[in-house]
């Protein structure tokens, strides 16, 4: 474990929030810069979208093995050291991602990028959860937000390197100072979180944050297609030229990144059940429109609709977790997370499954259902 660089200090609520969205926005930028290049790599290796699937698969697998871990470490360190520690891990994962010879190579470095992502996500949305309670109004989704805008502009980057045939691990690099340094000046200005007595770790979720993690499972395998599969699905079935494969990605990242910093006042103004139908619906939508229509402005159109039916549905769902009455924050985090990120990371490998199976199109019908799921799912929980 990697101690905290620097010793905490006593600051402003406001420079709380700058500092924990600071570690959103450079927890996106390393998870985007990864799915920015995930066809260069496929490429590079000569992988069968099959093949791909089943390296993909290293991602959900890591993040298993990190699960036990994060929720256990959690209540030992408090989520300050956490996010500090497994934030750095996490960025030298990424330049491992990009120095892999083969798909062996590659599945080991995918695990050990899952591990500390996992890691990643439940200490930053604790610090958020902290942040929030502070500010006695919602804005977690706002640093979602920032998640997503780095997930915008790790596109927008990855997209000048391919386009000047910079190598992945090259880029990679790059990206991982940039981290570093982000954590470095952040990291004073955490909180420190870190109780005497956090009661225990191992605790059966209620019904209600299971049910938050299933809705969380089918959005964020709709989240998930979209970072690994948008460009591949440009690319082969679009049938986009190269300068605009990355496009219907790029629409993707615009609008969940937007919609997340209005999320908030949605969700305060038509509450959590009607603002998940609505995500629901648009996420759904938005896929059918891109399978039905596979040409470059229609598809970007349906992905366009998918950012804004992703965009609140995690920052709901982790906000009302936070809150449970029966757990530790940073340990209903970790459950509702846990459910939640498997979506992310297994709809992926299955999409690649599907389109060795049958097509890429097929696959992508499979996922709007996830979308529709949402829906049903929200409507009959009461939340």
């Amino acid at each position: 474990m990697i101690d905290a660089p620097t010793v905490p200090l006593p600051v402003s609520k406001k420079a709380l929030r700058i500092a924990v969205g600071a570690m959103f926005f450079m927890a996106g930028l390393s998870f985007s810069s990864w799915a920015s290049r995930i066809a260069t790599v496929q490429q590079d290796m000569g992988l069968s979208d099959a093949a791909l699937g089943a390296v993909l698969f290293s991602l959900p697998v890591g993040l298993m093995c990190s699960l036990p871990f994060s929720g256990w470490i959690i209540t030992k360190i408090g989520s300050r050291k956490l996010l500090i520690s497994a934030l750095l891990v996490y960025s030298v994962a990424l330049v491992t991602l990009g120095l892999a010879q083969n798909p062996f190579q590659l599945i080991i470095c995918l695990i050990c990028f899952g591990f500390s992502s996992n890691a990643v996500n439940i200490s930053v949305n604790t610090q958020a959860v902290v942040t929030e309670e502070l500010y006695q109004r919602p804005i977690l989704a706002s640093f979602h937000g920032l998640w997503s805008s780095a997930g915008f502009v790790g596109a927008g980057v990855g997209t000048f390197m391919i386009a000047n045939h910079v190598a992945p691990y090259q880029h990679f690099l790059l990206m991982m100072v940039v981290i570093m340094i982000g954590v470095i000046i952040a990291a004073r200005y955490l909180k420190d979180d870190k109780v005497a007595n956090a009661g225990p770790v191992f605790v059966m979720p209620d019904s209600s944050l299971i049910k938050l993690g299933v809705i969380a499972f089918c959005s964020m395998i709709c989240e998930g297609a979209m970072f690994d599969w948008s460009v591949i699905y440009f690319k082969k079935v679009v049938l986009a030229p190269t300068a605009l494969v990355g496009a219907g990605f790029t629409a993707f990242m615009a609008t969940m990144a937007a919609g997340r910093f209005f999320a908030d006042k949605f969700a305060h103004r038509y509450g959590l059940k009607r603002t998940l139908q609505v995500s629901g619906t648009l996420t759904a939508t938005g896929l059918l429109i891109a399978v039905a229509f596979p040409y470059i402005y229609s598809a970007m159109a349906g992905f366009l609709l998918v950012g804004v039916g992703v965009s609140s549905v995690v920052p709901m769902v982790f906000s009302a977790a936070g809150k449970s009455k029966t757990m530790q924050p940073g340990v209903a985090l970790a459950a509702v997370s846990t459910i939640g990120f498997l979506g992310f990371l297994v709809g992926p490998p299955i999409i690649g499954f599907i389109a060795g199976l049958a097509t890429l199109r097929a696959s992508f019908i499979l996922i709007a259902c996830m979308g529709v799921s949402v829906v049903v799912v929200s409507t009959k929980a009461k939340i």
